[in-house]
Formats: structure tokens, C-alpha cells, sequence
């Protein structure tokens, strides 16, 4: 009995599975989450520590390194960099991708707190951490704007309240404010009022912490009654500071309006964000790692009208960016490929059955087998996801080859007098193994690349399951629903056909005639056609050589990352004019819709000297692409004095969690920082002359200026001054000092402690800076203190705990970023001493990684295909015939892929490793075929091979042209996302073409060589078993 029989003799138990198949999948649609990827994140954790006014080296040591050899110690923990700035230490840890993210966050926690006796003790809060990785481009971007209201007040409601209610969201990780505003008392200290007084910045400071008190005061509890004692000892605005007694002299109080000037102002006044040209606060949304975009998205849309309800009349909200609304256009866009791709191959079963019903029947078995893998991916937790749809696209195209071998073959007996019943129990009988052969070995190409690890493993895990999954549910339909509705519903072919069926009979009857004249002259030159295979081997391995690699294509999102960067040690004032003037070139670029702006040390900004824009571009339809808009803003911003601008189309996938300028890094490490300094300007230069880079620069800033302050011990403590009072002295005039809190009812604010701007302006001024001395005298600084002006850097990074310095770069277009590893390893080789480690970090690295693996995913998908098919036909020499195609299919799609100017990435290897499926099943047709000849009919191997091959040229035919359909819309690379998907589609239309061409001749040559060898083999066992028995006799 044959696995197909219960199926056709029990029609209702068949429908009703098909149902189910049918109404779990269409279930399973509706549930699924909606992303632009798979799961491809890693864990990563940004820990943040502030320590205000510390120069960056102090804050490498003492903060950093601490809490580095601290984080050293946690399990799984792939890599780990910290940039330590003016008064911030930010570390990055980014964990393999076997670790779960909230577990590593107990660990950082953990190592934290042991970590924080070792810190210093001016730290006004411990260090946090988030799970978020810095580099990730945020998901949402919201503008907050006043033409009426003062900046502090938009941001009160920006921070206290829209940013707190959405970080309360499950799976976002931060809301980062640009241009923050938040609101601050500052005491501004007249140094000559101090000192013409005689009070100290220290006794201001006291008088300030003990005027502003907020402790708890008890209650009194009467026989009747109890009350609660409430003190007026919060202040809380400007206003209220100045009558503070900060001392008294000659019987009246010093109020600290008489020695400063007390305003309200906000915290950081070093920062400012614009949307287009209006002073605004932006609020960028960041996901945690692992969380869907779309669904994150969705709930912050949710609140927004609750926002605008509560917001004050005068206030403007509105939504800057939103990712998910191209993850949307380009899952859209798949979807409708999809369809598409169902429709295209639907007509091509049409064009080579032409009978309605012989059409509808595979048609029903390719809607169902995509149906049905949607209850799958639900169970996978899986999303609807430019993967996953795609592997249901490209799977259309073969999925409905079981049913077509199934009915073409049904056919084939019906056409020979057979009814319909008869001809599909003994058509699927035939066909039963060719089925379970051509699906099993087909999803088991995919096998090798469950196994893998890294970020391709699990980019292309949920695609490879999918279309396993989708290809196990043809196979199971094409033995069971297919033959079951062959035998009902199939009618006997008609003698009579009209003038359309006849021209394409006539056609499909021309190209069979000429397949089968140009078969017979290969097989009369069988040799020839054999060693024709090394020059294809030798090509394939030539051209795997010689592509441009790279790791991802460049998507069209609609945005641009702008980075900025002025000189080191640009005043403020400085670096917004230079910031508005790149603002004013953005705004005259006609494919610009909205951006926005921001310059200063915080949010996003590691340095005083750095801004970025964020740039939202109009639709597609309406404008370039967004490349081709970066190279012309590049030119018209080139043009600016003062300030270098780094533009990027940033990545779908950002790997790696090192903020850079340019999108590829290579790191320097080495424990001597001077030849760090020494030899990293010198790699810098050297790659900025190479062909095809762009925006080359580094992370290494040695030369801001500075203000060294020697003390003289000696004299200092003869005057009964301590250093200590020195340095406190120093930070409550220039360190933005936090000295008291305001706690309001929604919110904190700071009161800070700091000299008047006037004297913050030149080094020159610290001699009107006095210090307390014996006897309450006061000491000017300069008569204990040598001032001299220096430089130093603006920053200290670190990469796994060793001084490190990144060089990072753009490409431009067509430069691959294989060539461009290349290039960078032979010039560092070149210039860098023996002693100094180096590596690619992020994607550069990932793209090594993927390279490395590539040729091993390749070989084992061969491998595990030979393994398997070897175990079916339970033949060592069978599986070489069928695999005999492949390298055509290479060539092909190596070929096509220069041809059309694409690289050779994840995208274009996942082609490759779907020819070795697609080819093979074309000459598994032909295979078994033949080997049934031979058992049954007598033939000889070529007489054998010729007769499958010519009758299985038709079916070969519709599968071929089935799976090419099903890619062409990949191919023809049209709409949302298309730029990333096309490799693949190019990949296998090249393949399928050229190894179409050749496998129809290459694999009967083969079968017919190596069964004659399997025959003499065998004759020579017979004969030698022969002998052996004669001679026992």
C-alpha cells in the first residue's frame, strides 16, 4: 500500500486535516507580532556613572577601572568598553547571545554594589545601568515645542511626565532628552563680593545646605487629637535663596544676594536641542534588546492623545520619526511579493496544464502549505518579519514542485486510459519516494544552519525553519490532499483542444525536441561534457574569490544619523553657530522632511564638541535615494569652516555597542597610551588616503586645553591650607557643584554653586579665587598655586579594560566591505608596531565572522545533503549524480551577482544555500526515474537516463520556471527593503538560469558513468563471490 492511499480512499478524514491545516494557520496569522527582524540582538547593558566637573582621565581611573575589573568577572560577557568624558563614565556590556538579558542584569547589579565602596565618595548618585545598547538607533522620535512657554516648563512635562510614562513600558529600555532643560536654582558667587566680606565658597555652600532642609519632623499626639509638624524648611525657586544669611559681619547678615546672584535656571546649560530651527525637547525612545518595534511603538501611540489632553494649550507635540512605520512598509511590501509571487506561479502551472482544475489542485496545496506555516511560526514565537516572509516567498517557488511531480504524473497515466482513481493510486505509488526525497533532502540544506552560532546563526535561523517548515507541509499535502483530489475531481484528457492549448503544446513539443537532439549529441560526447566540469569547479572557486564581500546591504528607512564635530575646546556659543549652520544646509535639501538638532555634553553627546542631527527624509516616491541625498549633503556641508559632519544611513542591524562617528570601527589596544597617541594618528591618515573610504577620523582627542593647577604644598600648608580645600575650593566654583536639593511633588532640582560666568571665562581670573587660610584669613589661590595652560584629552576610552583607541569609517557607494578589512589589516600591519593588538569591532567584525563561516555552511549543507540522500536511495553513488549540478549553480549565481554590482553577503549566501536544494530536486526527478527503468524495464544505464530525462522535462520545466517566479519579485527588487533583499533574489534567478542550462545534460553524463562504474563493481563482487564458492567445492 502506498503512503498516499489512506488519503484518497478516506476523502472526508482528508479534507477535514486540510481544514485544520488551513484554519490554525489562518489563526496563527492573526496572532503573530509584526518586525522588521528576527531576534538578532545582543544582550547589552549601558552603565552610567556621573561624577560632575572630573576631568576624563580621573574618571578612568577611578570610576572606570573599577567597576571594569568588577564586570570582568560576569559569566558570558563577549565584550566590554567604557568612554569616560567630563564628569561621565559610560560602559558598555554586550554579552553572547546565549544570555538572557535580565539574568546579566542582576549580575551587573551585583557587581555594582560590591564595587561602590571603591568609588569616590563626591559621587551624587551610584552608578546606573540600563539594558540598552547605545549604538541602536531610537525606535521613536517626539518633539516637544513652545513659542510661548520657557523651555524649562516643556521640559518639566517632557521629563516628568511623558518620558516617565513611557519608560514604563514593557520593552523600552531608555527615553534619552535632547536639549534638556530641566529646571535649576544656580547661585552665581561674586569672588571679589567674597572676598571684600571675607567668607569663603565653602561657608556658602553650608549656608545654602542648611538653609534648604527637608527632614522629618514627628508629630504631636494629644488625648483628643493628633497632629502632624510641618516646617518651611524647602525653598524652592530663586527667589526664595536670596535672603539667605550665608554670615554675619559686624553684627549684620551677608545674605547671599549681597556676595551672589541667585536665578532660576536650568541644570545644564551647556546643551540645546532645535526641531528644524525652534528650541525644543526631543525625546528619543530606545527598545530594550529583544523587543518588537512595532509592538513598542504601538503602545506609545496608544498615550499620545492622553499626552495632548494634559498638556498646556501653548505647548506643541508631535511625533519627529517613527520607526515602525517602515518596518510596517516594508513587511507590506514582502506581504505583497508574496501574493504576487503565489499569482506568478499559479500562471506558470496554468501555462504548462492549461486545465482549470488540473491547475487549482496545486495551487490549493501551495496556498495551504503557506497557511499552515504560520500556526508553526506562532508556536516558534516567531514574528511576521522581512525573514520569515521571505523564506515563505522564495518557498513558493518550490513548494508547489511536490505537487506538481504528484499530478503531472497522475496525469501522465491518465493520459494513457487510466481513470482518474486508478491513476492516482498507482501514479502516487510511483511518485511517493521522488516526493519524500525531494522534501527531506530539500529541508535538510537548511539543518547546517540551526547549529550556527554568532549573529548570522540567528539571523538566519527563524528564515531557515520557516522554509522547512513550509517545505515539510508541500511534501505531507502532495502526498495526501493532492492525489485524494486527483481522484475525484481530475478528468480524462480531451482529444479536442482549442488554438491556445495547441500553440503552447506546440511550443512545450519544439523545446522537447531540441532538448532531446542536443541530449543525444552530449551523450555521444559524454568525456568532453565530464571534464567540462573542472573548469566549472576552478570558476566557482575563482569568483568566490574575487566578489566584493560584505555583511548587509544598505536599506532605505527614510533617515539620516548626522554626527558633528567642532574643535577641541570650543566654547559653547561657538558650537551652536557652527551646529546652525549645518541645520540651515539640512534645511534647503529638498527630500528633507523634518530633523532635528543638538550640541553639548549630554543625552547622546560624549563630548562638549560633538552635536548630531537626526534627519527624517519624505517618502521614497517623492525624492532620491538616501544615499545618493548623503553624497549631495556631504558635498554642500563640506563647504562649512569650523565643523566636520559624519553622515550615515544608519544599519537595520547595529552590531556592536561602541558609539563612533562612522559606521565601521577598527580598534588599537596596548597598556602604553603614549604609543597609543603616537601610532593611531599616523593608521588614521594612512586609511583616510585609501580609494573608497569616507569620513575617516578616530576617537582620539589629546589636545583640549586645559588649565593645570600646580600647588605648592609647602607654602599652601604653612598658611594652614589643605589641598583638600584647594580642590573643593576649585569644583564649587567651576564644577557645577551640586550643593542642595528641592524636592517638589513630581521632581527633584538641583541648586548649584558656581562663580559668576564672568569669571569662568579666562584662566587668568582664578587669582581672584580665595581660599580660608589660618585665622580665617583669606589666601588667594595664585599666591599657593601655579596656573599654567596645557592640553589633554576631551576623552578616555577603554576596550576590555586596556587603554584602546577606534578608527572608524564610512564607504562610499560600491566599495565593498570585504576589500575595505582587507585593506585596513595591510595598512596596520604596515605602520603599527609588533607590540599593539588590533581588531575589527561591530559589523566589520560580524562580517568576519560571517566570512569565516560562509565556506563551512556551504560544505556542510553539501554534506548533510549527500548524508541524506545517501541514506534514501541507500547508494554511495546516487548522491554524487544528483549534487552533480551544483557547481553550475554556483557559477550562475556568482556571476549574476557582479553582473547586477552586488556583494556577496548573508543575504546572497542564504541564495546559494537554497540552490543546492532547488538544483538537485531537478535531477532527483530524472534519477528515480531511471533507476526504475533499469529494475523494471531492463534498460541500460544510458538508455535509462535518456528516457527520464526526456519524460521528466516537462515536470523539470514547471518546477524550474515555479521557482524562478517565485523569486523574480525578489530579483526585480521593488519596493520597501528591496535594497537588502535583492542579492538574494539575483542569487538564485542567476543560479536557477544558468544550472538549468547544464544540469539537463551534466547529470545524465554523470548517471551514466558512474552506473556502469557501480556495475562493474557489482560484476566484480559476483565474479569474486563466483570464485570463492568454486574453489570451496
Amino acid at each position: 500500500m502506498g503512503i498516499s492511499d489512506p488519503f484518497i480512499k478516506r476523502p472526508v478524514m482528508t479534507t477535514l486535516v486540510m481544514l485544520a491545516i488551513f484554519l490554525t494557520g489562518v489563526a496563527g496569522y492573526r496572532l503573530l507580532p509584526v518586525s522588521d527582524l528576527p531576534n538578532v540582538d545582543f544582550p547589552t547593558i549601558l552603565v552610567s556613572a556621573n561624577l560632575p566637573g572630573s576631568n576624563p582621565e580621573n574618571m578612568a581611573s577611578s570610576v572606570a577601572m573599577p567597576l571594569e575589573r568588577q564586570f570582568s568577572t560576569i559569566a558570558g560577557l563577549d565584550s566590554m568598553s567604557s568612554v569616560n568624558t567630563l564628569g561621565l563614565t559610560q560602559i558598555t556590556l554586550q554579552f553572547n547571545l546565549a544570555r538572557d538579558i535580565d539574568a546579566a542584569a542582576l549580575d551587573v547589579q551585583a557587581a555594582i554594589t560590591s564595587t561602590l565602596r571603591q568609588l569616590p565618595q563626591d559621587m551624587p548618585n551610584p552608578p546606573t545601568y540600563r539594558k540598552v545598547n547605545p549604538a541602536d538607533q531610537p525606535i521613536l522620535y517626539l518633539a516637544l515645542s513652545s513659542t510661548i512657554l520657557p523651555l524649562s516648563e516643556v521640559n518639566e512635562f517632557a521629563d516628568t511626565f511623558i518620558a516617565q510614562r513611557i519608560s514604563m513600558i514593557n520593552g523600552v529600555a531608555q527615553v534619552q532628552v535632547f536639549g534638556s532643560q530641566k529646571y535649576a536654582v544656580r547661585v552665581q558667587a561674586n569672588p571679589r563680593a567674597l572676598a571684600s566680606y571675607r567668607i569663603g565658597l565653602d561657608e556658602v555652600a553650608d549656608a545654602i545646605r542648611h538653609a534648604n532642609v527637608n527632614l522629618p519632623t514627628g508629630d504631636l499626639q494629644g488625648k483628643h487629637k493628633a497632629f502632624v509638624l510641618q516646617t518651611n524648611g524647602q525653598l524652592e525657586n530663586a527667589a526664595a535663596y536670596e535672603p539667605v544669611i550665608v554670615t554675619w559681619r559686624d553684627k549684620s547678615p551677608v545674605r547671599l544676594r549681597d556676595v551672589a546672584k541667585v536665578i532660576d535656571s536650568i541644570e545644564n546649560n551647556r546643551v540645546s536641542g532645535w526641531l528644524r530651527d525652534v528650541r525644543a525637547i526631543v525625546l528619543a525612545v530606545q527598545r530594550q534588546p529583544g523587543t518588537n518595534t512595532v509592538e513598542v511603538v504601538d503602545a506609545i501611540k496608544q498615550l499620545l492623545p492622553s499626552f495632548r489632553e494634559q498638556m498646556p494649550a501653548a505647548m506643541n507635540l508631535e511625533i519627529l520619526y517613527d520607526r515602525s512605520a517602515s518596518i510596517r512598509e516594508s513587511v507590506d511590501d514582502v506581504k505583497f511579493t508574496l501574493v504576487l509571487t503565489i499569482s506568478l506561479v499559479i500562471l506558470v502551472i496554468f501555462l504548462f496544464l492549461r486545465n482549470l482544475t488540473a491547475t487549482i489542485i496545486p495551487s490549493l496545496a501551495l496556498i495551504l502549505s503557506v497557511v499552515g506555516t504560520f500556526s508553526v511560526m506562532y508556536l516558534l514565537e516567531y514574528s511576521l518579519d522581512n525573514l520569515s516572509l521571505m523564506a515563505l516567498t522564495l518557498s513558493v517557488g518550490f513548494v508547489v514542485d511536490d505537487a506538481i511531480v504528484m499530478i503531472e504524473n497522475i496525469v501522465r497515466h491518465m493520459e494513457h486510459g487510466e481513470k482518474p482513481r486508478q491513476a492516482a493510486f498507482k501514479g502516487s505509488r510511483e511518485i511517493g519516494f521522488t516526493i519524500i526525497s525531494m522534501t527531506v533532502s530539500l529541508a535538510a540544506v537548511f539543518i547546517p544552519v540551526l547549529f550556527m552560532g554568532g549573529i548570522m546563526g540567528r539571523l538566519l535561523r527563524e528564515f531557515s525553519v520557516t522554509i522547512s517548515v513550509a517545505i515539510l507541509i508541500s511534501g505531507f499535502i502532495s502526498l495526501s490532499q493532492t492525489p485524494a483530489l486527483c481522484s475525484r475531481f481530475l478528468r480524462p484528457p480531451s482529444d479536442k483542444h482549442g488554438f491556445f492549448y495547441n500553440s503552447l503544446e506546440a511550443i512545450f513539443n519544439g523545446m522537447l525536441w531540441i532538448y532531446e537532439v542536443t541530449l543525444r549529441l552530449v551523450l555521444r560526447l559524454k568525456l568532453l561534457t565530464l571534464l567540462s566540469m573542472i573548469p566549472l569547479l576552478i570558476l566557482t572557486g575563482y569568483l568566490f574569490k574575487v566578489i566584493p564581500k560584505g555583511f548587509l546591504s544598505s536599506e532605505d528607512t527614510s533617515q539620516i544619523l548626522a554626527i558633528t564635530e567642532a574643535a577641541q575646546g570650543i566654547s559653547f556659543e561657538d558650537m551652536k553657530i557652527h551646529q546652525q549652520e549645518v541645520a540651515k544646509v539640512v534645511m534647503q535639501e529638498p527630500a528633507v522632511r523634518s530633523f532635528m538638532s543638538s550640541v553639548g555634553a549630554g543625552g547622546p553627546n560624549q563630548s562638549s564638541n560633538a552635536g548630531r542631527l537626526f534627519i527624517h527624509l519624505k517618502p521614497r516616491e517623492e525624492r532620491k535615494k538616501v544615499d545618493d541625498i548623503i553624497d549631495d549633503l556631504r558635498v554642500q556641508i563640506a563647504r562649512i569652516p569650523g565643523i566636520r559632519v559624519f553622515l550615515q544611513n544608519p544599519p537595520s542591524i547595529r552590531v556592536g555597542g561602541q558609539q563612533t562617528k562612522s559606521q565601521y570601527q577598527f580598534t588599537l589596544q596596548s597598556p602604553d597610551i603614549g604609543q597609543l597617541h603616537q601610532y593611531a594618528p599616523i593608521l588614521e591618515e594612512k586609511v583616510r588616503a585609501l580609494e573608497g573610504f569616507l569620513d575617516v577620523t578616530t576617537d582620539l582627542q589629546i589636545t583640549n586645553p586645559e588649565v593645570k593647577i600646580d600647588i605648592n604644598r609647602d607654602r599652601a600648608s604653612v598658611l594652614g591650607v589643605t589641598v583638600q580645600q584647594i580642590e573643593d575650593a576649585l569644583y564649587s566654583a567651576f564644577g557645577t557643584r551640586q550643593v542642595s536639593t528641592i524636592y517638589a511633588t513630581n521632581n527633584q532640582y538641583r541648586v548649584i554653586l558656581e562663580v559668576e560666568p564672568e569669571f569662568q571665562m579666562d584662566p587668568s581670573l582664578l587669582s581672584l579665587l580665595y581660599v580660608k587660610g589660618r585665622d580665617n584669613e583669606l589666601i588667594p589661590l595664585n599666591t599657593i598655586a601655579t596656573v599654567t595652560k596645557s592640553v589633554g584629552p576631551l576623552s578616555v576610552n577603554h576596550l576590555g579594560q586596556l587603554p584602546a583607541v577606534t578608527v572608524s569609517f564610512n564607504l562610499k557607494q560600491g566599495y565593498a566591505l570585504g576589500d575595505a578589512v582587507t585593506r585596513v589589516k595591510e595598512v596596520a600591519d604596515e605602520v603599527l608596531p609588533a607590540g599593539m593588538s588590533t581588531s575589527f569591532q561591530g559589523t566589520a567584525q560580524a562580517f568576519q565572522a560571517s566570512l569565516r563561516g560562509a565556506g563551512w555552511l556551504l560544505l556542510t549543507a553539501i554534506v548533510v545533503i549527500y548524508i541524506v540522500l545517501g541514506i534514501l536511495y541507500e547508494s554511495f553513488i546516487h548522491p554524487i549524480t544528483i549534487l552533480s549540478g551544483l557547481p553550475s549553480a554556483g557559477v550562475g549565481a556568482l556571476v549574476t551577482l557582479m553582473l547586477f554590482g552586488m556583494e556577496l553577503n548573508i543575504y546572497s549566501i542564504v541564495g546559494v544555500i537554497m540552490l543546492i536544494g532547488i538544483v538537485k530536486k531537478n535531477a532527483i526527478m530524472m534519477i528515480d526515474f531511471a533507476i526504475e527503468a533499469q529494475r523494471h524495464e531492463g534498460l541500460s544505464p544510458g538508455d535509462a537516463i535518456y528516457k527520464a530525462a526526456v519524460v521528466r522535462f516537462r515536470p523539470i520545466m514547471m518546477t524550474t520556471m515555479a521557482a524562478l517566479m517565485g523569486t523574480l519579485p525578489i530579483a526585480l527588487g521593488l519596493g520597501a527593503g528591496s535594497e537588502a533583499r535583492r542579492p538574494l533574489g539575483l542569487a538564485v534567478v542567476g543560479g536557477l538560469l544558468f544550472s538549468q542550462a547544464l544540469t539537463l545534460y551534466i547529470t545524465p553524463v554523470f548517471y551514466i558513468y558512474l552506473e556502469r562504474a557501480r556495475l562493474a563493481f557489482r560484476r566484480k563482487d559476483d565474479l569474486s563471490e563466483e570464485l570463492n564458492g568454486t574453489s570451496s567445492l
